[in-house]
């Protein structure tokens, strides 16, 4: 049974500023006088979560331009080609798969409200519940502090994330009074690094531990994650290597000192149990948006993002998508054929119903009315080439997302198909146990050197013998040897494919701006970083360009 409903007692979203430190809309409004809530517990917690129902939006594949479409479209796994007649979207897939995207880019701009946008939502929180008394609002003094610290440590994802992306960005901690407000300088990189260090710090033990109350919340263990995540980057992103502080947030973790979802924290026995539709069940995930349809209507969006316009067909239940996302062509055969995760995270091949499991599923584009085939190749539709370029796809072009299920119907009584009772109820993860386990062993081969030693090579192999059966493990299993930084950025890219990271871990290996892949060359070093959008130079004056844009 899921444990998500108070988050959405959130729905009384207009509550809080959705205005950031950046004069995102010219105009912000307050639907509720601050003053005429925050009256009990109950409107205090809506404060609280409503930035979390805004999450939806920004950080997991949801049909807009946030943080993950310019964490991943941008390197060497996932790509949006041209498809016929979908998908060219004014050329902004490719430019961001070429690296030739312009301080103008719609979708830049969107990611940068987006996220500045959630974190005006935790400011205004902050603010109206750091000065109200404990007795008006109806709540201990230790629920105040808690409160609180959750809102900081939800608010350092924020700016992690801005300055993943952006480097120097302006920091704001107030919400903005009024339209002549002053608006805030940029800030170097390394200034909001540290601010995010100190927020984090400063509150992590104020927040609850990692518990099944937390779900879907930010807790002890998701903010030694955000640290974990910040020192395994330093050395990219200031400059400063970080290896022992990113050992010790990670061993937080790992020991289970900062708490579990489920009880201890550990990793799950299956590759599938973190991304199934009960996968709030699962011992490892650390952070996600959570999801809950089946009393609040909440469904995931990654559908939009990664599903054929027929996808209803193969999996069951009711989505279908845009067919969008693809895998870059090579990229399946990175996996062996006896990794579970080739077969059971990736979808290629002709299509079945669900329903019986061998009638074809129909194209309905180029290929209308022939069964629906999934390949490893970009090409025109009937061509007879399997070479091709981000703008001569069709629908059957590229291997398919298949690593969140959704659930769909199951076998029930006599054979008759039912609905899965936790249909999209799938939450999306943002930190699990198996990246701290990477982290912690890419930390000690850094501080070696880049040389594997025993622990570091446990760490992956603890992490990657779920994929394979105990018939093919030991050919499988990494030793000291076999370990090399460059195995150990291959492997993190078959684990996390489809995730978020392989932007950073691109850079983080020096390979984001010299490397090539299909359809990709190298490009300029100062591409590591987005523009600051012009947009929002536009509205502050304030905010410095970043090198390499006009």
């Amino acid at each position: 049974m899921k444990s998500k409903s108070l988050i959405y007692t959130a729905l009384v979203g207009a509550l809080c500023l959705t205005s950031a430190c950046t004069k995102l809309d010219e105009n912000a409004y307050d639907k509720f006088a601050a003053d005429d809530f925050y009256n009990n517990k109950t409107e205090v917690i809506s404060a609280v979560l409503r930035p979390y129902t805004h999450a939806n939006a920004w950080v997991s594949p949801s049909g807009q331009d946030g943080w993950w479409r310019l964490a991943e479209l941008s390197g060497d796994q996932l790509a949006w080609p041209t498809k016929g007649r979908h998908g060219e979207d004014g050329g902004k897939w490719k430019r961001l798969h070429y690296h030739t995207w312009t301080v103008d880019e719609g979708g830049i701009n969107q990611a940068w409200v987006l996220m500045y946008w959630g974190m005006g939502l935790c400011n205004s929180a902050i603010t109206n519940i750091e000065s109200r008394d404990i007795a008006k609002m109806g709540i201990t003094q230790i629920e105040k502090d808690a409160y609180i610290a959750e809102l900081k440590l939800l608010r350092a994802f924020h700016y992690l994330k801005l300055m993943d992306l952006f480097g120097n960005i302006p920091i704001s901690t107030k919400i903005p009074e009024g339209a002549s407000a002053p608006l805030p300088p940029t800030s170097s990189r390394a200034e909001v690094f540290a601010f995010i260090e100190r927020e984090i710090q400063e509150n992590i033990n104020k927040a609850p531990k990692a518990s099944r109350a937390t779900l879907g919340r930010m807790n002890q263990a998701a903010g030694y994650a955000m640290l974990a995540e910040l020192y395994l980057n330093a050395e990219a992103w200031i400059g400063t290597p970080r290896w022992d502080d990113c050992i010790a947030a990670s061993d937080k973790i790992i020991s289970g000192e900062a708490g579990g979802q489920n009880g201890n924290m550990a990793l799950d026995p299956n590759i599938s149990d973190q991304f199934k539709s009960t996968n709030d069940l699962s011992k490892e995930v650390i952070f996600s948006i959570a999801y809950d349809y089946k009393i609040a209507n909440f469904a995931t969006g990654f559908p939009s993002e990664f599903y054929h316009f027929k996808q209803q067909e193969i999996y069951g239940g009711g989505r279908n998508g845009n067919d969008g996302i693809v895998v870059i062509p090579g990229v399946y055969t990175n996996y062996k054929d006896a990794d579970k995760r080739k077969s059971d995270w990736l979808l290629i091949g002709k299509m079945v119903k669900f329903s019986d499991g061998k009638t074809p599923v129909l194209a309905s584009e180029e290929y209308k009315d022939e069964q629906l085939e999934f390949v490893d190749y970009i090409r025109k539709a009937k061509s007879g080439s399997t070479l091709s370029n981000m703008s001569e796809g069709e629908e059957n072009s590229g291997v398919r997302f298949n690593k969140y299920k959704l659930g769909n119907q199951v076998p029930g009584p006599g054979g008759k198909p039912e609905i899965d009772p936790n249909y999209n109820n799938t939450d999306w993860n943002i930190y699990r146990l198996t990246g701290i386990y990477f982290a912690k062993a890419e930390a000690i081969m850094r501080k070696n050197g880049g040389v594997a030693n025993a622990e570091a090579v446990q760490l992956i192999n603890d992490c990657k013998k779920r994929a394979f059966a105990d018939a093919d493990w030991a050919a499988n299993a990494y030793t000291t040897s076999t370990l090399t930084m460059d195995e150990l950025l291959a492997e993190r890219g078959r684990e996390f494919i489809f995730e978020g990271y392989r932007r950073d871990d691109l850079i983080r290996f020096g390979k984001f701006a010299t490397g090539s892949w299909w359809d990709h060359s190298p490009t300029a070093a100062t591409r590591a970083l987005y523009p600051i959008p012009q947009q929002q130079r536009n509205l502050n004056k304030n905010l410095s360009q970043n090198p390499g844009y006009n």
